[in-house]
């Protein structure tokens, strides 16, 4: 058996011309692909207008790039942007946060619920936040490939050495790290095939809030804990007991119970299934 693994893997899947395509690129494609086809599968099953589905996929995407951004740049490294705010529109030099794409998802869902669907927003928070977990783990992957957001070191024999990451260089030269991402991914895909279970299985689309409330428990319990092995992302992380990464989760593990709370106190919902979109409108 190894005692560590060499994590030697190119971040670019191929280029264009002076193009690159990283695999971090296509976690994210893939992911919001294979979320619409799902997406478009549970939509289709519970009769809702197929034309819901392109809008949806625009306020997500708008909703998880912007708010993924905006989060990094006010949470981790205002000091940085301020000094020059034009490099907050220079997203493939990197930095993008979690905590933000939730806020900005949620923002994108709360106007889609009022201008496009006219229904409660846990109608599409329960459908969406199932194909989203399968998205964090794809997400995760990519951060590998990039050799980023890894952990500290380990004597575990699934340790890496993240040859190509300066701060590996700096830090832990000769020493084989946690790698975090695959931690993360690995929940993620399980989340995700909780959620699928209990859509599809169990019917617990008929409680309101309650996938969203176990999405929410799923998504940031794991990352609560592993951020305690996980290195910090910007330096004034160092002296703080809960990282920045910690503090954000507890807003939204509170959410998660209050949620599920809510959804079994209130009666069960006897919804139908068509199972096919309904005609559009003639004009």
């Amino acid at each position: 058996m190894l005692d560590y693994i060499v994590w030697n893997a190119d971040p670019v899947w191929f280029h264009i011309g002076p193009l690159a395509i990283r695999w971090y690129s296509l976690a994210f494609m893939v992911g919001f692909l294979v979320g619409y086809k799902i997406e478009e599968r549970i939509y289709r099953h519970e009769g809702a207008p197929e034309r819901w589905l392109s809008i949806l996929l625009l306020w997500t995407m708008a909703g998880t790039i912007i708010g993924a951004r905006l989060g990094h740049v006010f949470f981790y490294e205002w000091d940085v942007y301020s000094q020059n705010p034009i490099e907050i529109l220079y997203v493939w030099h990197g930095g993008l946060a979690s905590h933000g794409g939730t806020i900005g998802i949620i923002i994108g869902v709360l106007l889609y619920s009022v201008i496009t669907t006219k229904r409660s927003p846990l109608w599409t928070f329960d459908r969406l936040v199932i194909p989203i977990a399968l998205v964090g783990g794809l997400i995760r992957l990519g951060n590998l490939a990039n050799s980023e957001i890894f952990g500290h070191e380990t004597t575990l024999p699934w340790g890496f050495m993240f040859v190509r990451s300066r701060e590996w260089h700096e830090y832990y030269l000769g020493q084989a790290c946690h790698p975090t991402q695959i931690y993360e991914a690995l929940c993620y895909f399980g989340l995700f095939a909780l959620l699928m279970w209990m859509y599809w299985k169990k019917n617990a689309e008929e409680r309101p809030g309650l996938i969203f409330g176990v999405f929410f428990l799923g998504i940031f319990v794991p990352r609560f804990f592993i951020e305690f092995i996980k290195n910090p992302q910007v330096e004034f992380e160092q002296t703080m007991t809960l990282n920045m990464g910690q503090w954000l989760s507890i807003p939204f593990i509170i959410a998660g119970i209050a949620l599920i709370v809510y959804a079994m106190k209130r009666p069960r919902l006897h919804l139908t299934f068509p199972d096919r979109f309904p005609p559009e409108p003639k004009k």
